[in-house]
């Protein structure tokens, strides 16, 4: 009889005891993969994180903020950051077309002011598909046109 109900206490103990000093461990192997264990990774691993395995608080204890993930919730989760990942390159993508498109309209319109101004002879296209010669009355309103482009553009 006694060696029954010392047999019970040690499991009773033990059961208690090895819970609270198991440690779980996560790391990424050399294929990238993730490993987690309860077992120390092997000696070349460079980053390795020690999981908290603490017991929950128990119902007399306050809780705390963090509550535990479904797998479902994980899923949904990691499916919004993917989604904001997306939005956050597409928005960065245009903002560049954006900007090479204002650069290349800046460039243009300089190059334009600086013919306007140099007294030469040019060809305009009237609007029409066809072209006309810009007249010498015409180029000062032209040149203004021009600088309120490049005012736009250029800053």
């Amino acid at each position: 009889m006694k060696a029954k109900l010392f047999f019970v206490l040690g499991m009773l103990l033990t059961a208690t005891v090895v819970p609270s000093h198991a440690e779980t461990f996560q790391w990424r192997d050399s294929s990238g993969r993730l490993i987690i264990s309860d077992r120390p990774p092997p000696a070349g691993v460079r980053e390795v994180k020690k999981m908290d395995t603490t017991a929950p608080a128990p119902s007399g204890a306050p809780a705390q903020n963090v509550t535990p993930q479904t797998t479902a919730e994980q899923e949904m989760a990691f499916r919004k950051r993917q989604q904001e990942a997306r939005e956050k390159a597409d928005k960065e993508a245009k903002e560049a077309a954006t900007a090479a498109q204002k650069r290349e309209n800046c460039a243009r319109a300089q190059s334009h002011l600086q013919s306007l101004e140099s007294g030469r002879r040019m060809i305009l296209p009237d609007g029409k598909g066809g072209e006309t010669f810009l007249e010498d009355a015409d180029r000062g309103a032209e040149i203004a046109k021009t600088q309120k482009v490049i005012s736009e553009s250029c800053n």
